[in-house]
Formats: C-alpha cells, structure tokens, sequence
C-alpha cells in the first residue's frame, strides 16, 4: 500500500533518528573504551557515518514531501504540523551546508579532541591552540551558511539556535546581566557566611570500587535501570561526565575522585537526571522529529533539578546520609548531620565548572557565554583566550588560574566544536528557578517525600510536565505554558537567597 507524504515523511524521520543513534554509541565507545591507535579510524568512521546522515536529510525526496503536504488540502493536528515544521527546518538546514563541510566538521572534532586531551594532560595551550583555531573556523563557516534559514542576526545566534531554538545571544545577555546582579553579591555573602566551615572531612579516602557500590545505589533511587533484564542504561567511567543514548538505550559516565565522593555523587546525580529526561520523552513520538528534547537548556534544568533542587535539600540527606555511611563503612559517621548538609551547600568560588557550588555555577557558564559571543563576532581571537579567561574568572570569581588545563582548557565543548552550547546551563538553571516555582505549588509536600526516599513524586512531575512534552514546544514556549511566565532569572534568584539564609543565616 502506497503510503501518503505524511506517512513517507515519518519514515525518513525514523532513518535519521536511528543512524544518528548509531553516531552517538561510537561517541561513546570513542570516549570510554576505544583503544589509543583507533583514532585515526575513528575520526574515519565519524566522517563516513556524518556524510551518510547529511545525505539522508537532503535527499530531494524530502522537498517533495514538504511540497506534497503544503500543497494538500490534509487537515493536520498540533502534532503532525510541529514534526511537519521540525522536518523541514533540518531540512532547509542540511541543504544549506555542504556535504564536505559536514565531513571536515566531523573528522575535525575526533582530532580536535584528541589533541585537546593530550594539551590538557600535558598543561600546554600550543598543543591544542591550532586545532581549535581550525575548529573556530569551521563552525563559523557553518554558521555562516544556516543565518538566513534559522532567521539569525548574528553568527552566534545561529550557533545558540542549534542548542536552544529561538533563544538569542541578547535575550541571554540579559537574562545573564540579571543572574551576576544577584549571584556576585550572593557568592559575596555566602562565601563570608561558611568561611569557618571545617569541610576537611570530604577529603576522606573512599575506595574506587566503594564509589561504584555508591554509584548503582544513585541509580537505584532516581529510578535509572542498570542491572534488570530490560535496563535501558549504564554507568561507565571517563575523564568528563556525559549522558547519551535515545529512548532504550541511554548511558551516563563518570570520573570517580578517590578523594572527593561528593564529585561522583553530584555528577551522577546531573547525568541520571539527563538520563531520565530522555528515557521518559513521550514514547508516542519516537523516531519522529517531536519525539527529542525541547533544548540543552531544558535539557540542563532536568539535570540540574535532579542534582541540586533534589539532591542538596535537607530532606535528601536526611534519607542518603545513613545510606552514604552503610556504603563506605562509616566513612562519616562522625559528623554531625546539619553540618553535613551545609557543606554540600557550601559557596566557594572555584576555578573548575564542573566542580562548583550552586551559587557560582552560573558565572562559571555566563565567562564562557561571554568568550564564545566576543569570539564568533570577532572582538577577541583565539590567541587571546587564555589571557581573556584568567582575567574573568579573577574578576567575577575572585579566583586566580594558575595554568591553561584549569582554565581555558578544563572543558571538552570548544574541542568538540559545540559552540553555543554552554549558554544552556545557566539557562537551566533559570528554568529550574521556575519549575520549582511550580512542584511548590504543585506538591507542597514532594521535600517530605524525598526524606522517605520517595524520588517518585518529583519524577512523575517532570514526566507529566517535562520530558512527556518533548520537542512540542520552543523551550521559551514551555516555560510559558508550565509557569505563566516569560523567561527570568527572578525564582532562581529568590530560591537560592531562600536557601542559603536557612542554611547559613545571612
């Protein structure tokens, strides 16, 4: 039976959604357990598996489909006209951009990376510095070629547009300008406020092998299946934590610190929490173009509500602390539960992103932000960057970069040429500002439920709410629809003055 443009158009979908899965596993595979001498095949295999996926979205057959739907008289519900629209933006898209750029931009991240791994451990920036010029350069010409199709003004909007659709670079300058208004003076107080806070204890020794007991115990809380007949994930280890996967089969990584537990933990707890988005995106739209996440800025809020709106309240710990102490043999059996809890909470600016407290997160993200906009516009140059980024992070943070591997070298994004992705997670942390906002109101007593070690509650929410409403809307225009209100910083703000005064009394 001859299927209809609609029907033709679903099909294509699914062929594309699954060979980028299939990219996605040799991602994975390249970043855990890929001996050294593949790369070269590696960045081969990538090359060949993005020329192949390129081909699939341009295929003329898909202008015919378009064509064909526009020119009916079909009447189509919200659903078919949003994977209707989501079909023939990546379709206009991927015929702006050449099939040898797509090719150069694949083979260039697996070398890029490599070298950025090797100049980390090596502590020098010359190593790594000509790849991510040729990197820069790419994603520029990239960006160049999508402006018009994606409607963006400026080189960057573009690059912002893949990660967070119709998010631009001076809705987040303000949105950001309004998070250092109430951050620097915060991080300010708090950091004044637990200065004599004794945290020496969290540098205990806890066996790796203890922290992965640990590890399958986070995963059995948040409800991440790893050990079932039909578990739909994994735990591996690797030197920067990711999640990646589709629907059934979604893994998460962590780097286990022998001497600092509450890195493990809060890592696993950020990267289940993006787990969890997307193995509960609606199963009705899979293999169709609704069927993925609205953002990484949405993305970054399911993490990091399960990371810090859950896992650093009172009433968390006040059920895991026992649990932590049973898994380690006691390990902090002997600290007071209160003080505890304070110094997961505790606010010390940082020089490592991955590593900060709630409070400075978000200004660890907007330097970068603000990096990544002056260079796509060419205010500064790629020579400069070290120097740019030691300066901010002593100005915002009050913290001085002693090398290039703790600074403008600590994340994989720039090697990876993921350019305009970091904006989304201070985002995140905006949109978290506003569910909270919402489960308040929701669930008065989801906080109770946590300190029985019911996490059930808060994820039924965000299923309900979140991850079931998957790409049906703009990530601006689920906010509206969940909260009432237009994109602000004001709940985060406000939540975290709330917090930080009960916990430190400021």
């Amino acid at each position: 039976m001859k299927m209809n443009a609609y029907e033709r158009l679903l099909q294509k979908s699914r062929e594309i959604v699954i060979l980028s899965s299939a990219t996605a596993v040799l991602g994975w595979d390249f970043e855990t357990y890929m001996p050294p001498k593949g790369m070269n095949l590696r960045s081969e295999q990538g090359a060949l598996l993005q020329r192949i996926l390129h081909q699939l979205k341009t295929d003329p057959e898909n202008a015919e489909i378009i064509k064909a739907i526009q020119s009916g008289h079909k009447h189509y519900d919200a659903v078919q006209e949003r994977n209707i629209y989501l079909f023939k933006k990546e379709y206009e898209e991927a015929t702006r951009l050449p099939e040898s750029l797509v090719s150069d931009i694949a083979k260039q991240s697996t070398i890029a990376v490599t070298a950025w791994k090797k100049a980390k451990s090596k502590k020098d920036w010359s190593l790594f510095k000509p790849e991510l010029m040729k990197t820069i350069e790419l994603h520029k010409k990239r960006a160049e070629l999508l402006m018009e199709v994606k409607g963006a003004k400026t080189l960057y909007d573009a690059m912002i547009d893949d990660f967070e659709p119709g998010m631009t670079q001076d809705v987040i300058t303000k949105v950001f300008d309004e998070l250092k208004a109430g951050l620097i003076p915060l991080t300010k107080k708090c950091t004044d406020a637990s200065s004599s806070l004794d945290t020496s204890y969290l540098s205990r020794p806890v066996p790796i092998e203890v922290q992965r007991k640990m590890a399958f115990d986070i995963a059995k809380f948040l409800d991440y299946d790893i050990t079932s007949e039909n578990a739909g994930g994994r735990i591996d280890e690797t030197e920067h934590p990711f999640t990646t996967g589709y629907y059934d089969d979604v893994r998460v990584t962590v780097h286990y610190h022998e001497n600092n537990v509450a890195s493990a933990l809060y890592a696993l707890l950020h990267e289940i929490g993006h787990a969890l988005y997307e193995q509960n995106l609606n199963p009705e739209w899979k293999y169709q173009p609704i069927g993925e996440a609205a953002s990484m800025g949405i993305h970054e809020s399911m993490s990091r509500f399960v990371e810090n709106i859950v896992g650093r309240t009172e009433e968390f710990w006040k059920f895991y602390f026992p649990k932590l102490n049973q898994i380690t043999s006691n390990k902090f059996a002997d600290i007071d539960l209160m003080d505890f809890i304070r110094s997961m909470n505790i606010v010390k600016p940082s020089k490592i992103r991955i590593e900060a407290d709630e409070v400075t997160y978000s200004l660890h993200v907007i330097i970068r932000f603000e990096i990544e906009r002056d260079l796509m516009a060419d205010r500064i140059e790629v020579s400069e960057l070290p120097q740019i980024w030691n300066e901010k992070y002593e100005k915002y943070l009050g913290v001085e970069i002693e090398n290039d591997s703790e600074g403008v070298m600590q994340d994989t994004h720039w090697a990876s040429g993921l350019i305009g992705y970091f904006p989304s997670y201070a985002l995140g942390n905006v949109y978290d500002g506003m569910w909270l906002e919402k489960i308040n109101s929701d669930i008065p007593n989801w906080r109770e439920n946590i300190s029985q070690g019911d996490f059930l509650t808060v994820k039924n929410w965000l299923v309900e709410n979140i991850h079931r409403k998957a790409r049906l809307y703009e990530p601006n225009e689920l906010a509206m629809k969940l909260t009432g209100k237009q994109l602000t910083a004001k709940p985060f703000i406000e939540y975290l003055n709330d917090k930080y005064s009960r916990l430190f009394g400021l």
